[in-house]
């Protein structure tokens, strides 16, 4: 295989498929989700010779579908990132532009399938890093409902907003993937949806608003509704959480097997006072509740992926670029990001779809409708057939 993005990190000489519903599909697995005989870094010097002895319970899933697992894809440290820039195994570069991020955490997977170096890959999404990379990548991703994938051998970010779940080049593969790991429901949808009224007060590079824009006109009328609370100050109190969560679970870790960086992320959450953790937790309650009413009347919700499209390397992370997708997450709700346009220079633009857990075939019905007419997938020219 020739990868000259950094996408994988470990390959399985060994690789074999089997028979069933994904027999002749390669399937590439996230560093942080445990595959029989690979490392299981997480993306971490800390567990740079771990390997694991098992599968996980969605990689077993895959195995059992017939398909092959060609080895482990790159990641942010941790998965507590924002452009899979690894200060242990190195960047990984987005296949539409050298020298740009391909998002993060997942930004491994999304680089590997956006260039063909696999058919699928798994992810995982604690605040939106499977389809910020989608996004970025210019292909499709979904989260699944929080409950409705298991999460075993999956190393913890925030286990009560950690969701494994795949990006595919097309949402045929993607639902085809989604059925064999996760829960899939068949509900449908009655009302006619919904969007954010003031986007959530995130502001959002020029653009992306067109391109949302056009999404948003091909649903139809869409009611607008309001949230209470700042998306902003939604995404910063799930941070908190997610940063307090990984400081306990490393807290035995040795400090030279953490980079600068994620010792630094680590500290927020703990060193929240007790009256601001109280508020945050709060948030995040009355947020999941608003939320989950909200898309439950009606329906679903149109958002755009990220404020942004892909970036430099070499410039910092966009602070607001999980404010759009933390709403599925903190909510519990399964998501899709579906490829929505291109920016004024050529990169990719995502949408996305959060609707109600249970109703995932509806969700997935809707997506097709708007990518018929969006039809904003192309490869990159480096594409490998």
């Amino acid at each position: 295989m020739h990868d000259p993005y950094n996408a994988f990190v470990d390959l399985d000489p060994a690789m074999h498929g089997g028979n069933g519903p994904l027999s002749g599909l390669t399937i590439g697995i996230k560093a942080n989700i445990a595959a029989k005989s690979l490392p299981w870094t997480a993306g971490m010097e800390l567990f740079r010779g771990r390997i694991a002895t098992e599968d996980a319970y969605v990689v077993a899933r895959l195995r059992d579908a017939g398909a092959a697992i060609p080895g482990t894809l790159n990641l942010d440290e941790g998965a507590l990132g924002a452009k899979t820039d690894n200060p242990w195994f190195g960047a990984t570069q987005n296949p539409h532009r050298i020298g740009y991020t391909p998002g993060g955490s997942s930004g491994g997977s999304g680089a590997a399938v956006a260039a063909g170096l696999c058919d699928a890959a798994l992810g995982s999404d604690t605040m939106g890093s499977i389809r910020i990379p989608a996004s970025y990548c210019g292909i499709y991703g979904f989260k699944p409902a929080n409950a409705a994938v298991s999460r075993d051998g999956l190393e913890p970010a925030e286990p009560s907003l950690d969701v494994i779940g795949p990006l595919a080049r097309d949402l045929d593969m993607l639902e085809r993937v989604a059925r064999v790991i996760s829960d899939f429901g068949e509900g449908d949808g009655t009302a006619a949806g919904m969007i954010l009224s003031d986007l959530g007060r995130v502001d959002c590079m020029p653009d992306i608003l067109p391109v949302y824009d056009k999404a948003r006109a091909t649903l139809g009328k869409l009611k607008s509704e309001t949230l209470s609370i700042p998306l902003s100050r939604l995404r910063f109190a799930g941070f908190i959480a997610t940063s307090r969560a990984m400081a306990t679970h490393l807290a035995g870790a040795d400090p030279a097997k953490l980079s600068p960086v994620l010792a630094k992320l680590l500290t927020y959450g703990p060193k929240r006072s007790p009256a601001d953790w109280a508020e945050d937790q709060q948030i995040l309650q009355d947020a999941r509740s608003e939320i989950r009413a909200l898309v439950t009347r009606n329906s679903f919700l149109l958002l755009p992926t990220a404020p942004q499209p892909a970036f430099a390397h070499s410039e910092p992370a966009p602070a607001n670029q999980a404010d759009f997708t933390c709403i599925a997450s903190i909510a519990g709700l399964p998501a899709i990001s579906i490829p929505g346009g291109w920016s004024a220079d050529g990169l990719p633009i995502g949408v996305q779809l959060v609707g109600q857990a249970g109703h995932e075939a509806h969700l997935f019905a809707l997506a097709r409708t708007l990518d018929g007419v969006l039809a904003a997938y192309r490869p990159p020219a480096s594409f490998q057939t």
